[in-house]
């Protein structure tokens, strides 16, 4: 048991978690000096390579100087919270990243916060060391003051530190003193992470991760407490609610580098992955067959947002999309709850609406955006917080705001932040950037990125964690624009686009396919206005002077699905095929929007 650590790496988003992985890997040499891999590795899936982020949490192993580590990479925003709170239940220590010129972000005091309520052991790296004006010795104050403040015993507050930059492929025990590879981290991880504690009695396993193959089925992973696992031995399954049922370990993995290996038995202290067991959900226990005794089961926090998913019923549905009918979003969305923990799923009033929960609109937009991706089509209503009542008084949920952005533009920022009902706690230089600190409502959040970027030119950084419901604090304006809408189905013309741009700003490309009651662009003024893009240039025989002017258009501003749902009023959907994105109104005629006006 001596030579198994198990460890979890946390840090705020972009603190370089995923790469100091792979320069571990590197470093114990998973790979053949003739394999190129790349970087991010364990980023694996499309999305997560597309927006340089990590999604889900992922489990690789490697072997140091005699010592099995079982490493985790984690997910590093606040919408992904759930899988890191799970996650570190498998753990014995963690590895704390910290970037040497921003300091404790607010994830790193999310995650941290969860790991020493856990009492695991935290290692502090300093990462990002070569960067300009950066202060590796106030950084390592600061992170002492964090864990101070959070509520750390003493021995978690005397934690050891190394420094380095993991991109260069360098750690050592002081920021001035460069090496050229990452062994100081390792020894530091060998010595103070413990190793795992067992305690003697019948095995006890928490599930605390699943993965799915299409040849086994479902796989059950997590941290072996005590006893021993062996292939072929019958089990209790102890579920959350503490009913019992029998089954049977058909196959165990361990982990191995980025696979796994197929052992006979697991002792305790090692991650595994058991193949087999029917009907688990996370939070489960695997226990003795003869007496079970369950475990702890998982907290997870509750969801702070719900969105309405509908099935396509816009005269293009059908076309690019292979799953349109309710039944296949349901099980598609059922699917999804086994796997995504921060996430619920709610019953309406119709069969073919469902509400969906999660922590916020980069948790579900990943679940959209995945959907898209394997051939659903679906429409999406305007993200909701979740509005509680405590004590008899109406609470909304309140998240911490930080904003990072040029000096010079941070008036801007603090003024659209109090028009959304934030607070200002504290204003502090960073060299030429300022970052700002705000309580504001969850509401607010939504749609102001957008907002940000725009007023800063792009360089505003946004990071909000969640901290708590408090009372409801009153109405916030939503968009002062209205919507520009197509009065026709058919072909957007230059023609007509060019002679409706001092109207507004366009939405789609000339020549797009549209239909009645699609939002096609962004009025000037703040109610709706049907246009009609579709008519073409009357054609006569006669010639005159000044007919024929050169369309000059200007390009359409064209979403991300993020942008898209933050942007989108109460009477509107976003249409999602895998081909497009379109906006559109809940009621596609302007007799039929009037009627039942929202």
């Amino acid at each position: 048991m001596e030579s198994i650590r198990n460890i979890a790496i946390i840090a705020h988003v972009d603190h370089g978690k995923t790469t100091l992985v792979d320069k571990i890997m590197y470093h114990c040499q998973l790979f053949r000096d003739n394999e190129n891999t790349g970087d991010l590795i364990l980023d694996n899936n499309d999305l997560e390579r597309e927006r340089g982020i990590t999604i889900t949490s992922k489990n690789v192993s490697v072997q140091y100087k005699g010592t099995k580590i079982n490493i985790i990479d984690t997910p590093g925003h606040a919408d992904f919270g759930g899988e890191v709170e799970r996650v570190l239940n498998m753990a014995d220590g963690v590895c704390l990243l910290v970037d040497a010129f921003e300091g404790p972000m607010p994830q790193t005091r999310f995650v941290l916060q969860k790991a020493i309520d856990l009492g695991l052991k935290p290692c502090v790296v300093i990462n990002k060391v070569d960067k300009e004006n950066c202060t590796p010795e106030e950084v390592h104050e600061k992170v002492f003051d964090l864990m101070f403040e959070l509520g750390a015993e003493e021995w978690q507050l005397d934690f050891p530190t190394v420094y380095g930059s993991a991109k260069n492929n360098w750690m050592s025990d002081h920021w001035e003193n460069v090496t050229d590879n990452v062994e100081a981290l390792l020894d530091m991880v060998v010595a103070n992470v413990p190793a795992p504690k067992v305690s003697e009695g019948t095995p006890q396993m928490l599930i605390t991760s699943l993965d799915f193959s299409a040849f086994t089925g479902r796989i059950a992973i997590g941290r072996l407490e005590r006893g021993v696992l062996k292939e072929g031995m019958p089990i209790s399954l102890v579920k959350r609610d503490g009913t019992v049922s029998k089954s049977r370990i058909k196959e165990l993995h361990t982990f191995e580098g980025l696979g796994r290996k197929k052992v006979q038995e697991v002792v305790a202290g090692d991650i595994c992955a058991i193949i087999g067991v029917e009907g688990f959900e996370i939070g489960d226990t695997i226990a003795d067959f003869e007496n079970p005794e369950g475990l702890k089961t998982i907290d997870i926090d509750e969801p702070t947002m719900s969105m309405l998913f509908t099935i396509n019923d816009s005269p293009f549905f059908g076309k690019e999309g292979k799953f349109v009918t309710s039944r296949h979003i349901r099980e598609r969305l059922t699917k999804e709850l086994e796997k995504n923990l921060a996430m619920k799923l709610g019953e309406t009033d119709s069969a073919d609406k469902f509400m969906v929960f999660g922590r916020g609109v980069l948790h579900l937009s990943v679940l959209i955006e995945t959907m898209r991706r394997e051939g659903y089509e679906l429409q999406i209503g305007q993200p909701q917080v979740i509005i509680k009542e405590i004590d008899g008084k109406k609470c909304e949920p309140i998240e911490e705001l930080t904003i990072d952005l040029p000096e010079s533009l941070s008036g801007r920022a603090v003024e659209f932040v109090t028009l959304r009902k934030g607070e200002m706690l504290s204003m502090e230089t960073k060299g030429e950037r300022m970052i700002v600190k705000f309580n504001i409502p969850s509401r607010g959040i939504i749609g102001l990125r957008n907002q940000l970027l725009t007023a800063t030119a792009g360089e505003a950084i946004m990071a909000h964690r969640f901290i708590g419901y408090e009372p409801y604090k009153g109405e916030i304006a939503g968009r002062n624009k209205g919507s520009l809408i197509s009065m026709e189905k058919g072909k957007a013309i230059p023609y007509s686009i060019d002679k409706l741009q001092d109207r507004g700003k366009f939405f789609v490309e000339p020549n797009t396919e549209i239909y009645e009651g699609q939002v096609i662009g962004e009025n000037s003024r703040a109610d709706d206005m049907c246009v009609n893009v579709t008519k073409e240039k009357k054609q006569s025989n006669v010639r005159s002077s000044g007919n024929d002017e050169k369309a000059r258009i200007i390009p359409p501003i064209i979403f991300s699905l993020e942008e898209a749902l933050e942007y989108i009023q109460k009477d509107e959907y976003v249409e999602v095929t895998p081909k497009s994105i379109r906006l559109r109104k809940i009621y596609l005629t302007e007799t039929d929007r009037k009627r039942f006006k929202i």
